[in-house]
Parts: C-alpha cells; structure tokens; sequence
C-alpha cells in the first residue's frame, strides 16, 4: 500500500472542483520536459475519462522524442496559437497547474492565466509554491510530477481507473525525471507504482527506446562536437561547462530535443560535483541548465545568478544577455559557492 503522501482534505477539494465543472485547462511549464508532457497528458485522459472538457496548454514546443505519448497531438501551443490558448483559458471553470510552483513558470501564458478567477489547483514536486492555487498538492520529495498525478487519480477514483494510456504517460514523467531511476528515486513507492503501471501492460524497455534512442544523426555529431570542443572543465571547484551559441546550433541543424541531457554528462567526470550548460536559444537569449551531485543545491545557483530554480539537483533558469556575460556569471557563481563545491 503506497503512504499517503496527499492530504485527504486535498483530494475532497478536487474531487468537488472536477465534479462541479465541466471545462478545464491543464497547464505545464516552458520548455517541457517527459516530466511536464506526462502528467499533463495522463490528467488530460482521467479527467476526459469522466465526461469532462478538457485542454491541455503549453508555453512551446516539447521535444520530438515525446511525440508518440498518447494526447500529445491534442496539446494546444501558445507561442503557435495564442488565439485558442486565449479563448480555452478564458472559458475554463478550473486551471490545473502541473509541475510548477508559480505562473511566471508559465510565461506570456501565465499573464492570462492569472486574469481569470477560475480556481487554480497546484500538482507540483518544486519547493516553495506561491499563494496563487486554491489548492495546493506540493510534495518536494516526490520523484515526479507524474508521480504526484498517478496518486492524485488513485485515490480520486482507484487504481482501476488508470488506463493504459494514463501509464504510458506517467512512467515516462517518472522514469525521465530521475534520469531512468538513476536519482530521486529512492523512495520505495515509486517501484510499487511502478509495478502497479507495468500491470496496466505498458512496455518500459519499448517507452526507453522512444525517448532515449530515437536522436537524429545530426543530435550525434553534435554531442560529439560540445563534448570535445565545448565543455571546460574547472577541476579546483569540482565543476563544469558546456556553452552552446545560436550558430552552433544552426550549424547542427538541432531541434527541439536535441540539446536534452548533454548537462548531465560532465557529472560522468571523476569528481565533478556540479554542470552548468548555457544555451543560446537565439541572440541575447540563453537558456541555463544545471545539474549537480551529493547536497551540492544547484537550486540556490540557479536563483542567486540565472533568474531561476528548482530542485536541488536540477534547475534551471534564463538569461539575457551575451555568452560572455553568462560564463562570467557562472564563473562568479562557482567562487561564491567553492566551499560548498569542494568540501
């Protein structure tokens, strides 16, 4: 029997909030990940599931490797249709907030979302979420969102209601969400979940190849080019950096997808306890990822000096400004936290 980790009081308030709407949205954050496109979409089939109206609203594009999960082609994308994304939040009677802990994590949307009186429930694992849910199911320790979703479902309306497809989405939030179960995942729950999902018939090894073996030749000889001319390594604080320019990726032909996990590669290095990569998504435009081992809280970099957050372990964030002025953010980052970084 799985701990319960979600208040009862919490899932009364859902239980009434979906029982006495009909239209809802479901919200994920920028630059989603298998973590952000997997609870979304298993919530999106348990909630379609009881009759109701329900869309699910990204900021941007997911990444290619996630297109296969079932009600990804449903998704509405606000930087590609702002006029439908606008008419569904406008005319939904319930937001749900998944896998972030403020609407700024949301951007331009997250503006039109918090003009609606709708009420917001929140299904996120972040730490430190904001006033702005009228309920709020936080639980940092949780390996996942989706893990999070797939309780959230059991015990709204039993196992028996988590569908096959409601699996594939939560295993592949949880499974890219721990590295394939190489961190936070620690927790015994998660393998009684796990086990519970594998029942539903879900294929794990079949949902690894299609979202860790599907790269194009062109993500290959990229990896290939950031890690022999792009990565520098800062051996005296335990830390690493890989930068990628708006040309490089051009030059690569990268799309949406291509650049994921290329942060965690530096930890492979013998001591290295911490891996920033800074992307430039477009001109003065730079995407931060971080990465970190052991109690070293990337977190605490990420909002100090790029603008972001997170979890301990991974964070992220977002610049505005030249490359040179990002690495050199980054290098006042590591002398701050050198103790941290080498004790």
């Amino acid at each position: 029997m799985l701990e319960q980790i979600i208040p009862q009081n919490s899932i009364d308030a859902v239980e009434k909030i979906i029982s006495c709407n009909n239209k809802f949205v479901i919200l994920s954050h920028k630059n989603p990940d298998g973590d952000a496109l997997g609870s979304s979409l298993a919530l999106y089939h348990y909630i379609k599931n009881r009759g109701k109206n329900v869309q699910v609203v990204l900021p941007n594009p997911y990444p290619d490797f996630l297109a296969w999960l079932p009600g990804a082609d449903d998704v509405l994308l606000y930087e590609n249709d702002r006029e439908k994304v606008c008419e569904a939040v406008s005319g939904a009677d319930a937001f749900f907030c998944l896998d972030f802990n403020t609407l700024s994590r949301i951007g331009d949307v997250g503006e039109v979302v918090a003009q609606s009186d709708a009420p917001k429930i929140l299904v996120d694992h972040h730490p430190f979420p904001t006033d702005e849910f009228v309920v709020k199911i936080s639980f940092p320790e949780a390996c996942s969102t989706s893990e999070l979703v797939y309780r959230l479902i059991e015990m709204l309306s039993g196992d028996v209601a988590v569908s096959y497809e409601m699996a594939q989405c939560v295993y592949t939030g949880m499974m890219t969400d721990t590295g394939a179960f190489a961190y936070a995942s620690a927790r015994k729950d998660i393998y009684l979940i796990i086990a519970a999902l594998l029942d539903k018939g879900i294929d794990k090894d079949l949902i690894y190849r299609k979202v860790f073996y599907t790269y194009s030749m062109s993500r290959m000889r990229l990896m290939g080019y950031v890690m022999y001319r792009k990565l520098k390594v800062y051996k005296q604080f335990n830390a690493a950096l890989l930068t990628l320019e708006h040309d490089e990726l051009m030059r690569f032909y990268a799309v949406k997808g291509d650049t994921e996990g290329l942060v965690n590669q530096p930890l492979q290095i013998k001591g290295m306890r911490f891996s920033c990569f800074l992307r430039e998504e477009q001109p003065g435009k730079i995407n931060v990822s971080l990465r970190s081992v052991d109690d070293f809280p990337c977190n605490e970099v990420a909002a100090e000096f790029f603008n972001g957050g997170g979890h301990k372990n991974a964070s992220g964030g977002e610049l505005h400004c030249s490359m040179a002025e990002a690495v050199e953010l980054f290098g006042k980052a590591i002398k701050k936290f050198r103790k941290q970084l080498t004790e």
